[in-house]
């Protein structure tokens, strides 16, 4: 099997060597690239970085969280995916019916006092849990706004419709598969103030040749270490399951990048994995009884022969 994950390494290389220093929303500083793209070749493995455990329970609970036009972190939960915990605890703690102690600044401080980052972790818990347990507040305190979930599946129009982007991708690619506007885009600039966080991998198109799918993806955004490992794996996901609605084989994953950066607190990080040796790339399994996006489950897809070095932790930069 093929080692596919070498674009990949070849990023956290060139941002090492070339990126430029800049300041970013969070505070934390970044070594950043503008304009990068990578290539994979999906019939060649499907590109789950080896170099690092990456949580494919995760990318795929994520993924179909997306798919369902959900944008409620209790799907996720229901899960154990804590992905997206951060921007809605931020959301908790920032709002008046928050009493319990100051988290203000939590991020730093996370990182400075090992005791207010255990309260931290009391405080997040017992939020996952209303969120779980109690509706009403997972209602009002765990909607992140119209992020993926909503664009894709329900985007607002100025007359009051919705329009199913996904679906009518689907169409598009069965009825019209030479089409040059087989594109999803999350970026609403009216919606983008109210967002938890304003998508980072805004617009993805797709392309049709000799019988194969192959899906572009444009990332304003792109944390290099923590984020673009999933990104990579979530849209080989999508485009497979495309492929399986549609009657395709898989091509290309294309992945194009705005900001590519690196944050300061992950650099050590990016340098460990760098040392480490790729292994072939593991396969995808899809259930094969299952052929629409609508009826796939968590448990309907799987990743084979995977054997990947243990994973390196690194901080969410919120």
């Amino acid at each position: 099997m093929a080692i596919v994950e070498t674009p990949y390494l070849k990023l956290l290389q060139d941002i090492l060597q070339n990126g430029h220093e800049k300041s970013d929303r969070t505070g934390t500083g970044t070594r950043s690239l503008f304009g990068y793209q990578m290539r994979f070749n999906l019939q060649a493995g499907f590109p789950l970085l080896t170099t690092k455990k990456v949580a494919f329970g995760l990318v795929k609970s994520e993924l179909l969280w997306f798919l369902r036009g959900d944008t409620n972190i209790r799907f996720l939960l229901k899960h154990n995916n804590h992905i997206w915990d951060e921007w809605a605890f931020k959301k908790w703690i920032s709002s008046a019916a928050y009493q319990g102690p100051n988290m203000n600044n939590f991020g730093q401080r996370r990182l400075q006092d090992a005791t207010f980052n255990q309260l931290y972790l009391q405080q997040k818990q017992k939020f996952c849990e209303r969120i779980l347990n109690d509706d009403i507040f997972a209602e009002k305190f765990g909607n992140l706004g119209d992020v993926y979930g909503a664009q894709w599946r329900h985007w607002k129009t100025r007359d009051g419709q919705v329009i199913d982007q996904i679906q009518n991708v689907i169409d598009g690619i069965k009825k019209t598969p030479d089409s040059r506007r087989l594109i999803v885009t999350a970026w609403n600039p009216e919606d983008v103030p109210q967002s938890a966080l304003p998508p980072c991998h805004t617009l993805f198109q797709f392309y049709v040749n000799q019988g194969k799918l192959s899906c572009q993806l444009y990332q304003r955004s792109a944390d290099a270490f923590l984020g673009v490992p999933f990104n990579i794996a979530s849209y080989a996901l999508l485009t497979a399951l495309i492929a399986r609605e549609t009657g395709l084989e898989l091509g290309e994953f294309v992945h194009t990048l705005g900001d590519a950066h690196l944050y300061s607190n992950h650099l050590v990080q990016a340098q460990e994995q760098l040392t480490r040796k790729p292994q072939s790339a593991p396969q995808l399994w899809l259930n094969p009884a299952k052929h629409s996006l609508a009826e796939f489950e968590v448990a309907d897809i799987k990743v084979t022969d995977y054997h990947p070095a243990p994973a390196i932790k690194a901080p969410v930069a919120v």
